[in-house]
């Protein structure tokens, strides 16, 4: 009996990666994204309140199921200002795979909103705009788009921004979870999770992806707009990715694959090879150097402290000294 050499199955793309795929008999695509040691590391860094951390981590799943897409070398950044607690988001994707974030909020107005039990996402952010802005770099023109921030979460705005925007069809997903573990004689270790999961309907013919026509607020009485029947296909995949639940988002022993597996087996779902993701910030010695000398020497000065220039990163807390006669 000849012996027979038998393909190992493929390794799971696993925490830190995004999963993209494709449900051919539905015409939908879409990615998974689970974040583990890198989010961690990301939020632990900053020690925010809890309730900041969860919503800068599904800003970060937000922003990596975005800018993963990118087919160019460049970035993704998704920022917001509002009038809330959390009054600024930062989290700026670098293609392929570097991530960083940041945020800002008022630490008496977030203690009032956690005593009054107002922490959901659009209590936090309260009413302003989110902008998603594409970069290729030098000698490119930026491309932005603004949503407004009007009492909804992150995902509503997401697909809000779609639907005005891109004109696509599009379900997102997003989850953060913080995970508690007590070893004898420590005190509880923490960890923050996250995963997400967007789908979109990229059908061959484009009357088949219409959207229900957007409401312009100043119709003649008696005028209705003209509803489009949503495509069965499309019905079927956003109400499959409706099911999705947070904790299968956050949980370790779940997989891209597995999820996946559960939502479209039955059409049955192709994969493509993972993108690993990095906490790496994109600041060095030399580019604050180089900013400091954009400076005015007042401006200088006032970030002098005692006889040295201090910078630090917001994104990271790398924190940089020179000598204010470098740049006189």
């Amino acid at each position: 009996m000849k012996n027979e050499l038998k393909a190992a199955p493929p390794a799971l793309a696993g925490d830190d990666a995004v999963l993209p795929f494709s449900v051919e008999p539905l015409d939908v695509r879409g990615r998974v994204v689970y974040l583990g040691p890198a989010l961690d590391t990301i939020l632990d860094r900053h020690d925010y309140p809890a309730p900041v951390s969860r919503l800068l981590g599904e800003a970060v799943v937000l922003t990596v199921l975005l800018g993963t897409s990118l087919k160019f070398d460049g970035r993704f950044i998704l920022q917001t200002q509002s009038d809330g607690p959390v009054s600024m988001l930062v989290v700026d994707f670098e293609t392929p795979d570097r991530m960083r974030a940041c945020a800002q909020f008022d630490a008496a107005a977030l203690d009032q909103a956690i005593a009054e039990d107002r922490i959901a996402p659009a209590d936090l952010l309260g009413k302003g705009h989110l902008a998603m802005t594409v970069d290729q770099g030098e000698n490119t023109s930026r491309y932005q788009g603004l949503v407004a921030l009007d009492g909804g979460s992150l995902e509503d705005v997401a697909h809000e921004y779609f639907a005005r925007s891109e004109q696509i069809p599009t379900r997102v997903r997003l989850a953060v979870g913080e995970m508690l573990a007590r070893r004898p004689g420590e005190p509880p270790h923490h960890s923050w999770r996250a995963g997400g999961v967007i789908v979109q309907f990229l059908p061959d013919s484009e009357e088949r992806m219409r959207l229900p026509d957007l409401h312009p607020g100043d119709l003649p009485e008696g005028v209705e707009l003209d509803d489009a029947d949503a495509d069965d296909a499309w019905v079927e995949a956003e109400a499959l990715v409706a099911t999705v639940k947070d904790v299968e988002l956050t949980d370790p022993d779940m997989a891209a694959e597995r999820i996946l597996y559960r939502l479209f087996h039955e059409h049955g779902v192709r994969i493509f090879e993972p993108q690993a993701l990095v906490d790496r910030c994109r600041c060095s010695r030399d580019g604050v150097s180089q900013m400091l000398r954009g400076f005015s020497k007042d401006d200088r000065d006032h970030m002098t402290v005692g006889s040295q220039i201090e910078v630090t990163c917001e994104f990271c807390n790398a924190t940089y000294h020179f000598d204010p006669a470098d740049f006189e």
